[in-house]
């Protein structure tokens, strides 16, 4: 029979975030697959837990996936975790994870902090619809086709950076969205967790050799607003809508329909509705 593969969260800077179910899961299980063992080992050592790890990680996840679905399919059951947050969130265990539905190997997730999720939760942004987009490429031209791909996304934004390319990065999204309300936010959970609510602009402006980048970030991002290219001002939304509503249709469907003919937020007008 096979085992099975625990996708266990650990926490992203403050070790009490770490859950008893964690703890004991840890201890269950026959090994570890972690992205840095070097890392890992300082968790397992300050909940007392003395278990064979191995190391998974980006550039060896094809030979190292391998040899832990063997193991699995051989009966022993194995904790995947990554150095901070939940496993499989822009990180090599999704392969892992996919691998295993592959060979029909049981999956179960024992949930932790994710820095995305803490990010969005104390951030201030609009977090009813949010992207999440990762870590962008260190390769220039790769960095700026992908921000030009969201340049146009509606729904709140999400980054994760690294410190050293802060700065490029900033400097990058300024060029392609143009001037928007920016969150960065730094050591999650830690002691000097911080949240910065500025522009792009700014933010662009914020770093330089005096004051560098410290810790791991997460940036979050308004969406685009599409009212700046509409044709119509937003009176001309209004009447609009209100000219659905002499139609005989609702306030709530006039609203999407006006909103859908000139770009404006269906709850704006539907609030200039109800006036």
């Amino acid at each position: 029979m096979a085992g099975k593969l625990y996708v266990v969260g650990t926490p992203i800077g403050n070790l009490s975030d770490f859950s008893p179910r964690a703890v004991d899961t840890l201890q269950k299980v026959d090994f570890i697959a972690a992205e840095d063992t070097r890392v890992t080992v300082k968790l397992l050592n300050h909940f007392g837990i003395n278990k064979q790890m191995l190391a998974y990680y980006e550039h060896n996840k094809k030979e190292r996936g391998g040899e832990v679905i063997s193991r699995l399919l051989a009966g022993e059951n194995c904790a995947l975790v990554s150095d901070a947050g939940m496993p499989a969130i822009s990180d090599p265990g999704e392969d892992l994870v996919r691998l295993c539905y592959e060979y029909g190997i049981e999956v179960e997730s024992v949930p932790g902090p994710s820095a995305l999720i803490t990010a969005l939760a104390i951030s201030g942004m609009k977090s009813g619809r949010f992207c999440f987009e990762g870590f962008l490429s260190v390769n220039k031209p790769s960095r700026k086709a992908h921000l030009s791909e969201v340049k146009k996304e509606k729904r709140t934004m999400i980054f994760y950076e690294a410190p050293h390319k802060l700065p490029a990065t900033l400097k990058d999204m300024l060029e392609a969205f143009g001037d928007r309300k920016i969150a960065i936010i730094r050591e999650l959970t830690k002691l000097h967790e911080e949240v910065v609510h500025t522009t792009l602009s700014e933010a662009a402006s914020m770093y330089d050799d005096e004051h560098k980048p410290r810790g791991e970030y997460v940036l979050i991002i308004e969406g685009y607003d599409d009212s700046a290219d509409s044709q119509y001002s937003f009176e001309d939304a209004v009447e609009l809508a209100k000219q659905y509503v002499k139609e005989g249709n609702s306030a709530s469907f006039a609203a999407k329909m006006a909103a859908n003919d000139t770009g404006f937020k269906k709850g704006d007008l539907y609030k200039q509705l109800l006036l």
